[in-house]
């Protein structure tokens, strides 16, 4: 009788480094997490044209006037917002809507009874907006192309009053935000 099991263990061994290295090559095809892009160094982030207030990566945008992450999707501010956003592209010879999702608490309806919102890009000053009730809204305006020259703008938001700082909350309260961008026509 002759020993055939080294030749069958060298065959299974064989079998079994094949099928690990074909499943080692495919492995990479069937993962379903992404990869984190990484940042090489001295190169910054590209700007947003829409900053969405839960998403932390545009936070460097929020120049000043703005509190911390709400519920991982707005944020409150105070009484005067400043915030940068990326040009769009064809906005300097379009112009660009400007959108700013906001909610007025019911709180600050209850205490100021009314509150209104007026925006300002470089020197030149957007029509305000005045809110008498708790909701959901937009204030949108036109933004003209002379304004949009640049590779990024800076919007200056300012409220007429806001809730000033009140027992542990030592906040002055304005709207809380949802996002804020300009939109090519």
């Amino acid at each position: 009788m002759t020993n055939t099991f080294p030749r069958e263990r060298r065959l299974a061994l064989r079998w079994c480094c094949s099928a690990l290295l074909v499943t080692l090559a495919f492995a990479p095809l069937g993962c379903n997490r992404k990869q984190a892009v990484v940042q090489p160094a001295g190169q910054a982030a590209r700007m947003a044209s829409t900053v969405h207030m839960g998403d932390p990566r545009t936070a460097a945008q929020l120049i000043s006037g703005f509190y911390g992450i709400e519920d991982r999707a707005w944020r409150w501010t105070g009484r005067s917002f400043s915030v940068a956003l990326a040009t769009p592209f064809g906005a300097a010879q379009k112009g660009a809507i400007l959108k700013l999702r906001l909610t007025v608490p019911p709180v600050i309806v209850e205490k100021l009874k009314t509150i209104s919102l007026s925006a300002t890009i470089g020197a030149t000053a957007l029509p305000p907006e005045t809110y008498t009730q708790a909701g959901e809204y937009t204030y949108t305006r036109e933004v003209p192309p002379a304004l949009l020259t640049g590779d990024a703008v800076r919007v200056d938001f300012q409220l007429d009053k806001s809730m000033p700082p009140s027992g542990a909350d030592l906040r002055d309260l304005g709207v809380v935000v949802l996002s804020v961008g300009v939109e090519s026509k």
